[in-house]
């Protein structure tokens, strides 16, 4: 579940420059004073556009608007990192405390990188929320406003789907403890849920049913339950046309909730379902 907050720490004055937001350009200098100092607070992880409050996924949407704001208000601007050179409205972001930042790593300002999280050459975009302990490995991709927990290791060219528009969507949320295999899409406001293991190449959107297979049972579609393995798998259905597999995602097995994943139990739990590792 999920609902928009009533409550934000951004200022109200992001709502009052949203409301006339055709009108601005990057010459309404005050306006990007206030954008700027919004976006601030994303980029230093004292506000967050998405937030878990109990089992609920709580948006605040002013968050949003502010990054959105921040496209209109900022200029094409050029830098340098080394031999690279950009040209962007959004900068990189510059603070690091506490973070591993591997060259080729990529991180934009508004993006959020708690102590103790480690990038190996991957992407985190704006609005992002990466939390204490989390490794991004190669090439990994955390888009715009995804919400990514402690201790969660994105292995290498995980991508996590990001969210702007439309008003009201979902950004993807992953929690903590939680391990996704090489080359899985996690995206469209999906969730996944604490101590779970997605294995390799699996794709979970807010539409793909999620299916146990001890019981046959739809336990609903774009979220992965706490403390399983879940795998990528195809359901038969019957058109006019004829017999089609539809992408599912398969609950293979679960798992005792606290503790630590030990890979080379988790690889022979895979491979026992045909599964790549």
């Amino acid at each position: 579940m999920s609902h928009v907050s009533t409550s934000s720490p951004l200022p109200s004055v992001v709502d009052e420059l949203w409301e006339r937001r055709a009108e601005l350009s990057p010459s309404d200098v005050e306006a990007r004073h206030r954008v700027v100092g919004a976006v601030d607070l994303l980029d230093q992880g004292k506000a967050r556009v998405a937030r878990l409050v109990g089992d609920e996924i709580v948006v605040d949407e002013r968050a949003r608007r502010a990054i959105l704001l921040s496209f209109k208000v900022l200029g094409m601007a050029r830098s340098q990192v080394g031999d690279f050179q950009h040209n962007d409205r959004i900068p990189l972001k510059s603070s690091f405390d506490g973070v591993r930042v591997v060259p080729g790593a990529i991180a934009r300002w508004g993006s959020y990188l708690a102590p103790g999280v480690v990038l190996m050459p991957s992407f985190t975009n704006i609005g992002a929320y990466v939390d204490a302990g989390t490794m991004l490995d190669t090439w990994a991709t955390v888009g715009s406003c995804a919400q990514i927990g402690r201790n969660v290791h994105l292995s290498g060219g995980v991508g996590i789907g990001g969210v702007l528009e439309p008003p009201g969507a979902v950004p993807v949320v992953v929690e903590d403890d939680v391990l996704i295999g090489s080359r899985a899409m996690i995206v469209e406001g999906a969730r996944v849920g604490r101590g779970a293991v997605v294995g390799a190449g699996t794709i979970l959107s807010g539409s793909i049913p999620v299916i146990d297979t001890e019981t046959g049972e739809e336990l609903g579609r774009g979220r992965i339950p706490a403390w399983c393995v879940a795998v990528s798998g195809t359901r038969q259905r019957q058109f006019p046309g004829g017999t089609f597999g539809l992408p599912c995602v398969l609950v293979i097995k679960r798992l005792e909730p606290g503790l630590r994943h030990d890979k080379a139990a988790l690889n022979e739990v895979l491979r026992e379902h045909g599964v790549n590792t």
